[in-house]
């Protein structure tokens, strides 16, 4: 499983934080995709720039799939 690097900019950090989500929040999903954290179910929206290297969109709770 890779672990990417991420390009944060102080506006996605703010979008974050307006949806209830950390920067760290999104980092575990984004290393971590079938996981959860704090049993949160949390959709990650980035762009991906190589291989390793991506730029987190936005990110958002979802409800739990049935």
């Amino acid at each position: 499983m890779p672990y990417f690097d991420f390009i944060w900019t102080k506006e996605t950090l703010d979008h974050l934080s307006e949806h209830g989500i950390s920067r760290e929040d999104f980092e575990h999903v984004a290393d971590h995709p079938a996981s959860r954290r704090d049993l949160r179910y949390i959709m990650v929206v980035y762009e991906q720039v190589d291989a390793l290297t991506i730029v987190p969109v936005t990110a958002y709770e979802v409800p739990e799939p049935r």
